[in-house]
């Protein structure tokens, strides 16, 4: 679904996974300051948008997702998965509930398998499940940000900024008094730094919640059953993840950022056996080049690794 924003002076239209808004409006390093200030906006109107209504929807979605939602109080913002029987991550879900409705925004394009899924657990809970998204879009606000909230359905308040949901017709209107626009990879970058994954990026299909540090926002430990949860718990109590995310500074004189998939070995050890793959990978105004990457967990915390050619130091995310 191609952004109206995307008209806005200097555009430069995202590929891949963020088709349909902006990679950046000129200047990467200008909106990622401005951003790091609490000032503009990042248009996400690309991302899928999905309601929940009727008064068993918290207690319903209690039971499917990760996180402990059945009394999720009022405008307070969350995370939550959906996971294989195995425990593999699925879907990754940003919520918050106004009272009356649980919104929640996801992956582009995974929309429409997640719905079918809820639709397929329905049973005779009093829950109608929406995809919004040809209604709804999302703008992130950063943290610090004195734009007004006004003509947003729903905000999602988080310690790095907020989540809008706007009415799509309006989206152009609306962003008009929110600053100077962002593209997705000044909001990318900010992602990798804040160590925070992203499905499809940071995940493949054997992916458990433990590897990429989603129990610390997404899972709850103590909540009952759903799909996968003995996966989460055997792991969480009697052992340990075979692989974990980490944090890469990468070498500043390589011109090209290593893509995703890029296999990750020991560089003392060029010619030896993939370690794990990058997962993302950004251009900081202040850390210069870095990305996030999956490895085996045994690799040593303080070992250089390459990805691809570029070599990179560690900062620990998940503990080995």
């Amino acid at each position: 679904m191609k952004s109206p924003l995307l008209a806005l002076p200097g555009a430069v239209p995202a590929e891949g996974a963020d088709e349909g808004v902006a990679a950046h409006y000129g200047d990467l390093f200008r909106e990622q300051r401005s951003l790091a200030r609490g000032s503009g906006f990042v248009d996400l109107s690309h991302r899928g948008v999905l309601t929940v209504t009727g008064d068993d929807r918290l207690s319903w979605l209690h039971l499917l997702l990760t996180q402990h939602v059945s009394a999720l109080p009022s405008g307070q913002a969350t995370e939550a998965l959906v996971l294989s029987p195995n425990g593999h991550v699925e879907h990754a879900l940003y919520l918050v509930d106004d009272g009356t409705t649980t919104w929640a925004h996801v992956e582009p394009g995974t929309q429409q398998a997640l719905i079918g899924y809820l639709e397929s657990m329905k049973f005779f809970y009093r829950v109608e499940v929406t995809d919004a998204t040809a209604d709804f879009a999302v703008v992130h606000l950063p943290a610090g940000s004195t734009a007004s909230a006004e003509g947003a359905a729903a905000v999602r308040e988080l310690t790095y900024g907020r989540d809008l949901f706007l009415p799509r017709a309006e989206l152009a209107a609306l962003t008009a008094g929110y600053g100077p626009a962002a593209g997705v990879w000044a909001y990318e970058a900010l992602r990798i730094e804040g160590h925070r994954p992203r499905l499809g990026f940071e995940t493949d299909h054997r992916t458990i919640p433990h590897e990429v540090d989603w129990l610390a926002t997404a899972v709850h430990l103590q909540k009952g059953c759903y799909r996968g949860q003995e996966t989460v718990a055997r792991v969480h109590n009697l052992g340990r993840p075979p692989r974990r995310l980490v944090f890469l500074h990468l070498d500043g004189t390589e011109e090209v950022l290593p893509p995703h998939g890029t296999e990750v070995r020991l560089a003392s050890d060029p010619q030896g056996r993939s370690l794990g793959f990058v997962t993302s990978s950004a251009r900081h105004h202040e850390l210069g080049p870095v990305a996030l990457a999956v490895v085996k967990r045994n690799v040593p915390v303080d070992a250089v690794l390459l990805a691809g050619t570029v070599p990179g130091t560690q900062d620990v995310i998940v503990p080995q």
